[in-house]
């Protein structure tokens, strides 16, 4: 007996495979959060180069001001505790993954903890220079550029740590859950640049720009 002819209107009718997943809104946002805030980070960094060396005879320049070599409390000391905090919010990830809410908590204190370093090092930093060195944000292209570039990564830290902290007061108050766990992963996505894009920072500000 012969096979019945599958008709034109029963493939049309039949079922398609299944489709990939799209990708979650929250990660597609936070994606392209990310990727706007490195066009504008690489921005700021070009134009800090395009203008550098091209201040007054006489005015501070970035190899008056930023010694790294002779101050490592200010500059290289602050960098690592900040992108240490990048491995204990990726521990805090994973515990809250397993539903471990003490170590969560343990490790996401920690985070605060080295980016709150981070902020005062650089408030030290910055009083040098404005009390000891005189160089403010009007003083030349370079105080211009610098405060700029670093300020507006100071001010994403901020940003950062006010979120961080109000987790963990959340935390600290019982709502925190595992079922939290791919929305806190995306808050640390944000971490991740904020440490990652500071790499670029320093690169260019403290030792090209030098």
């Amino acid at each position: 007996m012969s096979a019945t002819p599958t008709s034109p209107a029963t493939t049309i009718l039949s079922p398609p495979e299944a489709a990939p997943q799209a990708m979650d809104s929250g990660k597609c946002g936070m994606l392209c959060l990310i990727c706007s805030e490195i066009t504008f980070f690489g921005t700021l960094l070009a134009v800090y180069l395009f203008y550098l060396g091209k201040d007054l005879p006489g005015t501070p320049t970035p190899t008056e001001v930023l010694e790294v070599s002779a101050a490592p409390m200010k500059v290289v000391f602050n960098s690592i505790f900040l992108l240490t905090s990048s491995i204990w919010i990726t521990l805090a990830v994973r515990a809250l993954r397993k539903g471990a809410m003490g170590a969560f908590a343990f490790w996401w204190f920690l985070t605060i903890l080295f980016g709150a370093e981070f902020l005062v090092g650089t408030g030290m930093e910055w009083y040098g220079m404005i009390a000891e060195q005189g160089l403010t944000i009007r003083t030349n292209l370079f105080g211009s550029g610098f405060y700029t570039v670093v300020g507006f990564h100071a001010a994403h830290v901020t940003i950062g740590l006010i979120l961080l902290s109000l987790v963990f007061v959340l935390t600290l108050l019982g709502f925190m859950h595992k079922r939290h766990a791919e929305k806190i992963e995306l808050l640390s996505w944000y971490w991740h640049f904020v440490d990652g894009i500071w790499i670029a920072v320093f690169t260019i500000v403290y030792i090209i720009g030098r």
